[in-house]
């Protein structure tokens, strides 16, 4: 006879490891642009801003032209609360993606 098997699985915990994402005061997004030119950077910034706006039409960010290296650029955009930084990551790998 088999006992009864109480061990962790895949689907236990989800509101643990929801509440771990989620966490007061993540609301900070961390975006890495790569293109063939600072042009090409600006442009794509523009899709993550509008994906940001359409989110929280407050977001923050750091977008400067002047920092661009080595046809990269590293962005922050800070949110007014965790779950819509969380929201943005999830929308923006379709971004990630394209």
């Amino acid at each position: 006879m088999k006992e009864n098997q109480t061990d962790a699985c895949d689907a236990c915990g989800v509101s643990a490891e929801i509440g771990y994402i989620i966490s007061e005061g993540d609301d900070v997004a961390e975006v890495t642009i790569q293109a063939k030119s600072p042009e090409a950077i600006a442009a794509r910034f523009e899709q993550y801003l509008d994906l940001a706006k359409s989110i929280n039409p407050a977001v923050k960010h750091d977008f400067d032209s002047q920092h661009i290296k080595n046809d990269a650029l590293t962005i922050k955009m800070q949110f007014e609360c965790s779950a819509e930084k969380l929201i943005f990551e999830l929308r923006s790998r379709s971004l990630n993606n394209a």
